[in-house]
């Protein structure tokens, strides 16, 4: 396989790789206790994806929400806490010897993979907490695992008043053993969400947390919108998660989830490589992979290069 277009090397997952750094660690704080108790082990998990190559860094806000860290303490502290995962990704990309921008990322504010969930009206003024705080570090908005198209674009709104670019990343049906056409996890197919997300002024498309087997689908069908809509400078990215797939909960906070032993760094990189032959021009991981996949996606990015 040859190089095509130049591609952008995104973080991994933060939740697991702080455990794995004796981080202080549980639910439903999740990633966000780190940020709370103990803040330079996120400096430390930001820096082991730098030293693995990666060349965005996602700000650890993704778990700077009501239902996760509790209503009295975000309403008290949401914006400094956001102000202070902003800073430590911006010290960290600041420092790094390549070039790293940062990526500040605003989460599902109700709950992840719950489209039904979502409730319009009370989302701005927690977008507006997160992004008051995340603003004055960040190069670009990540908006992360996103179910359906208004959860998305509420969320673009809020982020617009910076003027900064902004990329919206979906969330897909990924059930053992699915087939068919792509589509969100709000049942919208992708194609029709992809051209939405681009009338509104996206800058990228990508789709995370969800299986590696759903994703070439999925940007192909992007692809198909993004050539369509006639702005080929448009970003399309992926990033996958490595847990077994499981079917929406209303006990989301049951445990951590099992990792999957086929998607170790070798085999993450195989899908890694058929993306980029779909198309994808930023590339990374989410739950379950950590710097040894971006490792090996920066080394063999770098030896196809040469």
């Amino acid at each position: 396989m040859t190089v095509k277009t130049p591609v952008t090397i995104l973080d991994g997952g933060m939740g697991r790789l702080l455990e794995q750094l004796g981080a202080p660690f549980r639910l439903p704080e999740w990633s966000a206790l780190s940020l709370i108790e103990a803040p330079d082990y996120v400096r430390r998990a930001h820096q082991a994806y730098v030293d693995a190559g990666a060349e965005i860094l996602t700000t650890n806000s993704y778990g700077l929400v009501p239902h996760m860290i509790g209503e009295e303490r975000f309403w008290k502290e949401g914006r400094v806490l956001a102000d202070r995962a902003g800073s430590i990704a911006r010290a960290v990309a600041d420092a790094a010897p390549h070039k790293v921008i940062v990526a500040g990322s605003l989460p599902p504010i109700f709950e992840s993979y719950r489209p039904d969930k979502f409730i319009e009206e009370q989302a701005p003024p927690i977008l507006a907490e997160l992004v008051a705080g995340l603003s004055p570090h960040v190069d670009v908005w990540l908006i992360e695992t996103q179910s359906s198209t208004a959860e998305a674009l509420t969320a673009f709104a809020a982020a617009k008043v910076t003027g900064k670019p902004i990329y919206i990343s979906y969330t897909l049906r990924d059930e053992r053993g699915r087939t068919g056409p792509a589509e969100l996890r709000s049942w919208e197919p992708v194609g029709e969400a992809v051209l939405k997300t681009l009338v509104a002024g996206a800058s990228a498309i990508l789709f995370n947390c969800s299986q590696p087997e759903v994703m070439s689908a999925a940007l192909k069908a992007a692809r198909v919108a993004i050539d369509s809509f006639g702005k080929p400078g448009i970003g399309l990215g992926v990033y996958a998660n490595a847990f077994v797939p499981e079917p929406p909960s209303d006990e989301p906070y049951a445990g951590i989830s099992e990792l999957r032993p086929d998607l170790d760094p070798p085999n993450y990189l195989k899908w890694i490589d058929r993306w980029i032959d779909d198309g994808a021009t930023i590339v990374g991981g989410c739950c379950g992979i950590g710097p040894e996949h971006i490792e090996a996606i920066a080394k063999s990015r770098a030896k196809k290069a040469a």
